[in-house]
Parts: structure tokens; C-alpha cells; sequence
């Protein structure tokens, strides 16, 4: 969906990007009602009225409160299954220690070759038997560079966010897309961040890549529901483009660029500047009271 202006940045940005388009929508959605629609209703409307909720007005209502319940109910049950499987997972590894993590560590006997980050407020690390058997003391090391990245970019919590606010854009055709192409910037982003050590590095984690690759059982799929893992969630993410990432990287070739609209501080002063805004509509009772009319308007044509 990215392309043209964005090829050259890096994937950190692209992420950054898409992460902001995906959940702008909700976002201004939820500043919205709790900034103008909640204060307009408690300002202006009559506490007593013999006002009736129209059929039309009690249908969308209801539909409303269906999707939020859903929203709720599958995330819920997300977290549920995965803290279940985690404790599982839990049970039947081994705690180690390994160099460089300070988050908990384990090794564990699993049919799919992982190396994964589960958890948003307690992560914990876990690598299964094989890779530690497979791979290398630097690939190991170039491998678990890419999970600091997303420990880093708190890339579960981000996860975890997009799919509570995921219904809001299933109407808008872009919105599956922002997904995808959000799951791919941030692998390629952690692959970055390991790169940025030193050619090495990058070069140790291509092969990584390469050898987890082949002994990936054919169908096979993480069966975390919520985690970050080395070779992506269920969306799928192409091995083969982040190698050749990875060996750009290593060859110092084609270096992605840093685009200045999204640098820290701009977002943080574009932030600013809406919050100030925001506030000011707040406190302005000609606002409110068109915003009210504009819910009388809609009453009204629901009615």
C-alpha cells in the first residue's frame, strides 16, 4: 500500500506511520465523544422531557453496543487464551539465562521452531529447543537483537491497541491493508534495529532467518494469539524481503531514511497543538451548543 515517498524510509517510520493512520480513526472518534458529544449533552439537554427513543434511534443504539460488547468479549478472550497457553508454556520449559535480556527467559520443547516475546505488562521470552540446537552463538544473539526491537518498540502493546480498534475501520478497504502492512514494517523494523549493531549482525540474522525457515513445518503457524514472534504473527510476513533487508543493511546499501515529519518531537508538537485545541472547544459554550444541535439534528432525523 506504501510506496513512492516512503520506499526509502525506514521501516520504524513506516511502521510509526501506519501505526498512527490505523488508529487515528478511533482515536478521534473516542476525544470526540468524551470531549464534545458527553459535556454538549450534560450542558444543554433538558433533564426532563417527554422526548421518546424512536425505534430507528433504539436499532442503532442496540447495534452499537453489539459491536462494543463484541470488541470487548474478543479481546478478552484473546488475552484469556493466551495467558492460559503461556502459563502452559511455562509448565513444560526450562528457565534460562541468557546474555543481554533482563526479561524472563525460558526453553521449551514446541513442534514450531519460536523464538517469541508473549506478554504486554510481564513479557516474557521463549525459544524453542530446536533453534537453540540450530542456530549459532551469533545467530542466536542477531536473533534475539530483533525480539529487543520489539521489546523496544512495544510492538504487543501496539498489537494489542490495533486489535481493539480494529472494527472501526473493516468497512473502509484500506483497513486490512494497514494491518498487513503494519505487521510487516515492524518485523522489518526489529530487523533493523539488530542491524544497526553491525553488518555482522545483520548478516547473522539473514541466516537465521534462512535456516528457521527451512525446518518450519509445512502449515504450520505460531499458536500464540497475542506475541511477537521472529518470523511474524498469522498475517504472514515475506521471509525473503527481510532478508534482502537484512543484507542491504549489511552491504550498507540503499540505507532507509529518517523522514523528518516523524521525528519525536514533531509528533509530540503536532499533539500538543490538538490537545490545545481540543481544550479550547471544550471550554467554549458556542461550540458545545452547536454540537448539541447537531445531536438534535440527528435525534430528529432518526425520529
Amino acid at each position: 500500500m506504501f510506496g513512492g515517498t516512503t520506499h526509502r524510509w525506514s521501516a520504524f517510520s513506516r511502521a510509526r506511520l501506519i501505526f498512527l493512520l490505523r488508529t487515528f480513526p478511533a482515536l478521534v472518534t473516542m476525544l470526540c465523544v468524551l470531549l464534545l458529544f458527553v459535556p454538549a449533552y450534560l450542558a444543554y439537554e433538558p433533564r426532563h422531557t417527554s422526548e421518546n427513543v424512536s425505534l430507528k434511534l433504539a436499532v442503532l443504539a442496540f447495534i452499537s453496543a453489539i459491536g462494543i460488547g463484541v470488541a470487548a468479549a474478543r479481546g478478552i478472550a484473546a488475552w484469556r487464551v493466551t495467558a492460559r497457553l503461556a502459563g502452559d508454556w511455562i509448565d513444560q520449559s526450562e528457565r534460562i539465562s541468557v546474555a543481554g535480556i533482563n526479561i524472563p527467559t525460558y526453553r521449551i520443547d514446541h513442534y514450531f521452531p519460536l523464538i517469541a516475546i508473549v506478554g504486554i505488562f510481564r513479557p516474557r521470552l521463549f525459544i524453542a529447543t530446536q533453534v537453540l540446537d540450530l542456530l549459532t552463538a551469533e545467530e542466536i544473539n542477531a536473533a534475539l537483537s530483533h525480539e529487543k526491537g520489539h521489546l523496544s518498540a512495544r510492538d504487543n502493546m501496539k498489537r494489542g491497541l490495533l486489535r481493539a480498534c480494529r472494527d472501526s475501520l473493516l468497512i473502509i478497504p484500506c483497513g486490512r491493508s494497514l494491518d498487513r502492512d503494519w505487521a510487516e514494517a515492524s518485523e522489518e523494523a526489529a530487523d533493523e534495529w539488530a542491524a544497526s549493531e553491525g553488518g555482522n549482525v545483520a548478516l547473522d540474522l539473514a541466516s537465521a532467518l534462512v535456516k528457521i525457515a527451512r525446518i518450519i513445518p509445512e502449515g504450520a503457524r505460531p499458536t500464540m494469539p497475542a506475541g511477537v514472534f521472529l518470523f511474524g504473527d498469522d498475517e504472514g510476513v515475506g521471509i525473503l524481503g527481510r532478508v534482502r533487508h537484512l543484507l542491504a543493511f549489511a552491504a550498507e546499501v540503499d540505507r532507509p531514511v529518517h523522514p523528518t515529519i516523524l521525528r519525536p518531537v514533531t509528533i509530540s508538537a503536532l499533539v500538543g497543538v490538538a490537545s490545545f485545541g481540543v481544550a479550547l472547544a471544550f471550554n467554549s459554550h458556542p461550540v458545545l451548543s452547536s454540537v448539541h444541535s447537531l445531536i438534535e439534528h440527528a435525534v430528529f432525523a432518526l425520529s
